[in-house]
C-alpha cells in the first residue's frame, strides 16, 4: 500500500481491501462473505432504485496508545439499523450479524487504521439495501446489507473551528411523521438544494427548522444541534430528527460534568440567549458554531469571542475525544477492542 499522508486526509472515500456483505432470501440471513469487489450487483427493478429501500450507519474505529483497535458505541449503531429498516419495513440486521461483519470488515482492512495521534480515523458505513426486484410499490423480498471502511480525516476542512450557519425556512429536510427518525439517504437527499443554497451564500450549513410550523431548531445540516446557556446544555428534541449517538454521549458526559441537560423543543428566539451553540454527530464530533443569520429577521446570533469555541464546548470535546482516542479512561463503557 502506497503510504497514506494521514495527517492531511480528507473527508472522502479511498478504496480499502474488502468489504463484507450478507443477502436475506427466502426469510433468513445468509453468512457473511468478503469481497474485494466496489460494486452491487443490482436488479433494475430494486426496490432501493424506485422507492428508497435505503438505510445505512456511521462510525469510527479508533487506533488506541496501546495498538489496539477500537469502535465507539457500535451497539447504538446496530440498534439505530433496526429502527431505520423498521421504519422504512425492510428486514433488520440482527445485532450480532452487524458486530460480526463490522469486526471483520476493520480487522480485514487493518493496515489502513490510520495510527494514533494522526487525526485520522476509519470510518465505518454499513449499508442495507432493498435488492430485490418490485414494480409495485411494496417492500422488497431481498436485501443485501454491506459493511465497508475507509480512512477518513475531518469532516469540515476548518476542523475544531466555529463555522457559520444560517436558518432555512425554504427547505425541510423531513416532516413530521415521517422519515426523519431513520437514518436514510432520502432524507440527505432532502437537504441537498438547502446546503447548496447557503454554501453559495457563504455559510457552512444550513439550520433546519420544524416543518410543521417553522417556529422551532430541528436539525443542523446532517448534525444535531445544541446550545448552552447558564452552565446547561439544551438540544431539541423533535419527531423529525435523527438521534446522534455522539449528541446522547455529550448528553451524558455534560451531567457527569456537572453541566445540566434538558432535551426539548427550542423556539427560534430563544438562539439569542445562549452563550454556545454547536452542530455535534459521528463525522465531526462537534463543530462550534460561530453565528448563525436569520434572513427573515436579519438578525445574527453571535456565540464566540476571538473566533474561538466556548469554553464548555471545548471541554465536552475534549472529553469525548480523549476517550474516543483512548487518553483517558473509558468510565461509561463505551469503547469496544476489535479482536
Amino acid at each position: 500500500m502506497e503510504l497514506l499522508d494521514w495527517k492531511n486526509l480528507s473527508f472522502g472515500y479511498i478504496k480499502t481491501d474488502f468489504n463484507i456483505r450478507s443477502v436475506f432470501k427466502d426469510g433468513k440471513w445468509g453468512p457473511l462473505e468478503a469481497s474485494s469487489s466496489e460494486f452491487i450487483n443490482m436488479h433494475i427493478a430494486a426496490s432501493a432504485l424506485h422507492y428508497g429501500q435505503e438505510a445505512f450507519e456511521g462510525m469510527k474505529a479508533y487506533m488506541g496508545k496501546d495498538g489496539k483497535i477500537r469502535l465507539f458505541r457500535w451497539e447504538e449503531n446496530a440498534k439505530r439499523l433496526i429502527h431505520s429498516a423498521e421504519g422504512l419495513v425492510m428486514a433488520a440486521v440482527p445485532v450480532e450479524l452487524f458486530r460480526e461483519a463490522i469486526f471483520k470488515a476493520v480487522l480485514l482492512n487493518k493496515r489502513f487504521v490510520p495510527p494514533f495521534g494522526s487525526g485520522a480515523t476509519l470510518y465505518v458505513r454499513p449499508l442495507l439495501v432493498g435488492t430485490g426486484p418490485e414494480i409495485g410499490v411494496k417492500p422488497a423480498r431481498e436485501y443485501t446489507f454491506i459493511v465497508f471502511v475507509t480512512p477518513v480525516g475531518p469532516y469540515f476542512k476548518e476542523g475544531f473551528k466555529p463555522v457559520n450557519m444560517m436558518i432555512c425556512r425554504e427547505f425541510d429536510r423531513a416532516a413530521p411523521k415521517g422519515t426523519g427518525t431513520y437514518k436514510v439517504g432520502g432524507n440527505y437527499a432532502a437537504s441537498l438544494r438547502a446546503v447548496i443554497d447557503v454554501k453559495n451564500k457563504g455559510y457552512s450549513n444550513p439550520l433546519f427548522l420544524d416543518a410543521r410550523e417553522k417556529k422551532y431548531i430541528d436539525e443542523c445540516g446532517a448534525a444535531n444541534f445544541y446550545g448552552i446557556k447558564n452552565n446547561t446544555y439544551i438540544t431539541p428534541r423533535s419527531e423529525s430528527i435523527l438521534n446522534s449517538v455522539t449528541n446522547m454521549s455529550l448528553l451524558e458526559i455534560a451531567a457527569d460534568m456537572g453541566i445540566k441537560t434538558e432535551r426539548r423543543s427550542i423556539p427560534v428566539e430563544e438562539l439569542g440567549t445562549f452563550e454556545e451553540a454547536g452542530a455535534c454527530g459521528t463525522a465531526a464530533v462537534i463543530t462550534p458554531i460561530a453565528k448563525i443569520w436569520d434572513p427573515e429577521t436579519n438578525t445574527v446570533y453571535d456565540y464566540t469571542k476571538n473566533c474561538s469555541p466556548g469554553p464548555l464546548t471545548v471541554k465536552l470535546y475534549n472529553k469525548l475525544v480523549s476517550i474516543q482516542n483512548g487518553d483517558e479512561p473509558d468510565k461509561f463503557g463505551w469503547m469496544t477492542v476489535i479482536e
